[in-house]
């Protein structure tokens, strides 16, 4: 706990996107395999996450909030959440990622709380949702215990809409806080 109020936790700019992309990459490579192709998660991913943060974090069009978690070595973690992604579910937490480094630190926690303020305060009376691949039962643990409810099965679509980074057709699960307030 001690080391997770040595960190800095502030909104995201453009110059973030690579060491996001680096992060991101790396969350991937660590709970993807298997969903994804080993071919895509050690061949290009950086490259592919580094063009998706770019466009985010430099002209985003879509109404977001993307927050950081800086300790004193650089980025340890992030979440970022499409505001008004869907009339039922509410706000998108599209990604939140913590490096392997500082997990079980409470960091998760306090970003997911940060989102959900967030999305109070830009978007009162919005709910908030997200998708977890259906074998990553420790992210699901995760949301379980901050209160968050398992409401619908998918497909997962290919990062860049290329079927070749994915092994078959793996599965996510969304869940959901119909008041962000009351997350856990």
């Amino acid at each position: 706990m001690a080391d997770a109020e040595r960190v800095r936790f502030r909104s995201a700019t453009a110059g973030d996107a690579e060491p996001i992309a680096r992060l991101h990459a790396d969350s991937w490579r660590r709970h993807y395999r298997g969903a994804y192709s080993d071919g895509f998660l050690d061949g290009d991913v950086v490259q592919d996450r580094l063009a998706v943060w770019s466009a985010r974090l430099g002209h985003a069009p879509t109404p977001a909030c993307t927050f950081v978690v800086e300790a004193a070595h650089g980025l340890v973690g992030f979440a970022h959440t499409v505001l008004d992604e869907d009339p039922r579910w509410g706000a998108l937490l599209d990604n939140l990622h913590v490096c392997h480094s500082h997990a079980r630190r409470r960091i998760g926690t306090r970003l997911l709380r940060l989102t959900a303020a967030a999305v109070a305060e830009r978007r009162p009376g919005s709910a908030l949702h997200l998708w977890v691949l259906e074998q990553n039962l420790a992210a699901q643990a995760f949301y379980r215990a901050r209160g968050g409810s398992c409401v619908e099965r998918g497909i997962v679509q290919p990062p860049g809409g290329d079927a070749g980074r994915l092994n078959g057709a793996p599965v996510k699960l969304r869940f959901t806080w119909p008041d962000p307030a009351q997350l856990r």
